[in-house]
């Protein structure tokens, strides 16, 4: 099936629906659409954080996740 076919196809049968599940057939397809970006386009961030830093995010991290605080609520 080509393209095309696909498009006239799912607009034939969109045409057949009720306008509120049209809306829900267009929430549908707009879910279905990657968000983000590829991670290669993010290289170029390389190194921009010093090693030290990133130990001591990791540090930080490392002691405080995992903690809960049961008179914080």
């Amino acid at each position: 099936m080509t393209a095309t076919l696909v498009k006239n196809s799912l607009i034939a049968q969109l045409d057949k629906l009720p306008y509120d599940l049209q809306l829900r057939v267009l929430d549908f397809a707009k879910a279905l659409i990657p968000k983000g970006i590829q991670g290669k386009t993010l290289l170029r961030f390389e190194g921009a954080i010093p090693a030290e830093d990133l130990q001591l995010m990791s540090k930080a991290i490392e002691g405080g996740c995992e903690k809960v605080d049961t008179s914080e609520w």
